[in-house]
């Protein structure tokens, strides 16, 4: 006759018929998993210690995953903060962390080209205001597939997911979930001298905007009582103004040093209504031009006009998101092109012929000159125009 024996459980006690546990589990016992975990890399020092210690969660995890002959997945999340690294292995318990440094660096790719351990898949990081370059360039450098992600996508995911709680733990489960659910597309990694054009450019506008600030300031200085102020805005002034013609110099000595860059600007400038800054901004800020599709391109400057229908509704159709300081300088050079370039002129007083408001004829003059620059660079053609100017 079998015997009964009690189950404690949360909540109350319930009775249950007393059965081989080993064969009611599915998890393998202890005694199978022993083989399997004394091949993992941090069994060697801890060999006196499996004999009397309870496997840790990851651990049987990846001795199952010996057992089965299955690889442990290779996406990986690293979430980066100025002074760590957080590393998780998607479906795998525990992270590691690692210093933000030269040396942090060079212990994580150790670590992750290990002979004895899965290789990477994809190892996902989200833009962190720049902390995460250095590292960035060591995987890349060691040849592993690591792809930079827009911190909204991967918190969109989260919340998605039901994930509201944030930690750095946490948030480098969600960007290795990320990485294996969504599978982000590997572009290649900036080089070094994009990486330059591009800071100088962000310090370029930097300075512009110090400089028009303390402008404003000294026209409002007014007054005797203001004449100390004056002189010290004055100064600042110049100062910012050198610093500013440094800066372009530098720009121009990055550009000469690139061939490829060289002729790109001299496309792009072919253009009527594109000048020295759009260009230079194009190449710094938008890499991807001359190398995508015209949609792709326009979606990624912000001008694709997006829909928003439901059911009968027929909403109006918004541009938006994308890089906003290309959408910005292309601004700009769309007005000039709207008074001096033909094609564009024809283009935008055709537009507000039909009806179309002007802000909209403008913008969709943007996307125009955007596709147009695309399409320039992509064949290494200089602009022609092509027809004849419409009247008035």
């Amino acid at each position: 006759m079998r015997k009964k024996g009690e189950n404690r459980v949360r909540g109350g006690t319930s009775i249950a018929v007393r059965v081989n546990s080993s064969a009611q589990s599915v998890r393998p016992p202890r005694s199978r998993l022993l083989p399997e975990l004394e091949q993992l890399p941090e069994a060697g020092s801890q060999k006196k210690l499996a004999k009397t210690l309870r496997p840790r969660i990851q651990d049987r995890a990846r001795a199952q995953a010996l057992i089965s002959g299955d690889d442990m997945s290779g996406y990986l999340g690293i979430d980066v903060s100025k002074d760590e690294l957080v590393m998780v292995r998607e479906a795998v318990t525990g992270a590691k962390t690692y210093h933000n440094d030269e040396r942090g660096h060079l212990d994580l790719v150790k670590e992750l080209t290990k002979k004895d351990s899965t290789p990477p898949s994809l190892i996902v990081l989200e833009a962190t205001g720049g902390y995460e370059r250095g590292v960035v360039a060591a995987l890349g450098a060691a040849g592993l597939p690591v792809v930079v992600v827009n911190p909204r996508h991967v918190r969109d995911f989260a919340k998605a997911t039901g994930r509201i709680a944030k930690t750095d733990q946490l948030d480098a489960r969600v960007l290795a979930d990320f990485g294996a659910m969504v599978r982000p597309e590997l572009k290649p990694l900036p080089s070094d001298e994009e990486e330059e054009l591009k800071d100088l450019l962000a310090r370029r506008q930097q300075l512009m905007q110090m400089l028009v600030a303390e402008k404003a300031r000294l026209v409002q200085a007014v007054g005797k009582r203001n004449q100390k102020l004056r002189r010290e805005l004055k100064s600042h002034v110049v100062d910012l103004q050198r610093r500013l013609n440094m800066t372009d110099s530098d720009l121009d000595e990055t550009l000469r040093r690139s061939p490829i860059w060289r002729e790109d600007d001299d496309i792009l400038q072919s253009f009527t209504g594109i000048g020295r800054q759009t260009s230079l901004m194009l190449l710094g800020n938008l890499r991807e031009i001359g190398t995508i599709s015209a949609g792709e391109i326009a979606s990624l400057v912000g001008l694709a006009p997006m829909n928003r229908d439901s059911g009968k509704q027929r909403g109006k159709r918004r541009t938006g998101g994308g890089r906003s300081h290309v959408r910005a300088a292309l601004y700009m050079a769309t007005l000039c092109a709207i008074r001096h370039n033909p094609v564009i002129k024809a283009y935008y007083q055709r537009l507000v012929k039909s009806g179309k408001p002007k802000m909209v004829a403008v913008v969709a003059s943007m996307r125009k000159i955007l596709v147009t620059l695309n399409a320039m660079l992509k064949t290494k053609t200089r602009w022609q125009a092509q027809i004849t100017p419409a009247t008035a």
